[in-house]
């Protein structure tokens, strides 16, 4: 069952930089957005998934 997890990427919204890596499982319906720290910006960002 190794297969169900999958890795994501977020990347900030202002700079589009890529910034933070995690996984979560492939039934995911939905793009992860959160609040997060973005070191080229100097400030909290929005972060979304991108490929």
């Amino acid at each position: 069952m190794a297969g169900d997890r999958v890795i994501v990427t977020l990347g900030c919204t202002v700079c589009k930089d890529k910034n933070y890596h995690f996984q979560h499982g492939k039934k995911k319906e939905y793009k992860v957005e959160a609040k997060k720290f973005c070191r080229r910006c100097g400030k909290q960002t929005a972060h979304k998934e991108v490929k």
